[in-house]
């Protein structure tokens, strides 16, 4: 089968049955979280209604975090083994692009939180500072991803900035007690905090994680696919520019040229 018939049939679907069925059962979860969400969840007796967001912001910086450590583990994978496969680059550079749309996420319903209850979409505060720094890091990972060379080399300065990208996670989750901070605590893992959430509220919370770490998973196995078929469009290029070349080296060594002798080169290159 030739590359154009390839382009045009199977190889340019990313979909499979299970991926097919993993995204019925994201958009069922997905609606079934609304509902949940914003029907049989009560209000709070302190945000009222602002703080049906929870089950948003938490899912999507759990998923932040989430595929920022994925690049990390996907990226030390490849930089020390031995056999360098190319499919671990891949998983980190689509789970972090994925990490990415869902940090941004994070920010958007952070900001609509803050001005329900700060009275401002931003304030300088310490876990919103660090928040958006981690997010333009990575911002910068995948510009780095995409600067040139061959596939190999794009894969190990990758995986450098990978690894040292996820130190800063650590820094985001603890600010709030590092620094004084005008974001609150944890509500659920907190030994020492005095929250205690309803238990449709627990529950919907926990349910918008599981659908949105399923959602994570189905993007990224999509976004791999995706990038597997961009590799392999780039190789198919490379190989044939140098099969062009050396049919135009073999012409210009036989072709003669005007008013020359036989096998004289053209001098086209």
């Amino acid at each position: 089968m030739s590359a154009e018939t390839a382009g045009t049939t199977g190889s340019a679907r990313t979909g499979t049955t299970a991926t097919r069925n993993l995204g019925i059962a994201c958009l069922a979860g997905c609606v079934a979280l609304a509902a949940f969400a914003l029907v049989f969840s009560p209000r709070d007796y302190a945000q009222k209604d602002a703080v049906r967001l929870i089950y948003l912001h938490v899912p999507t910086v759990w998923v932040a975090y989430l595929a920022f450590g994925v690049t990390a583990i996907a990226s030390a994978t490849y930089l020390f083994s031995k056999k360098k496969a190319l499919g671990w680059d891949r998983l980190a550079g689509a789970s972090a692009e994925v990490g990415v749309l869902f940090m941004a996420q994070t920010l958007l319903v952070g900001a609509l939180w803050g001005r329900l209850t700060w009275g401002v979409f931003w304030q300088w505060d310490a876990r919103l500072t660090t928040t958006a720094f981690l997010f333009v890091t990575y911002i910068g990972y995948l510009a780095v991803r995409g600067l040139g060379g061959s596939h190999q080399q794009r894969a190990k300065r990758s995986a450098i900035l990978g690894l040292l990208a996820v130190l800063e996670i650590p820094l985001v989750h603890f600010s709030v007690e590092i620094w004084r901070s005008l974001h609150q605590e944890a509500s659920v893992l907190n030994p020492n905090g005095d929250v205690h959430m309803e238990g449709m509220m627990l529950f919907t919370m926990f349910f918008g994680l599981v659908v949105f770490t399923l959602v994570f998973a189905w993007l990224v196995i999509h976004r791999m696919r995706t990038l597997a078929a961009e590799d392999l469009v780039d190789d198919l290029g490379l190989d044939h520019a140098l099969d062009l070349r050396r049919r135009e080296s073999l012409g210009s060594a036989t072709v003669p040229t005007s008013g020359g002798t036989p096998g004289a080169s053209t001098g086209a290159f």
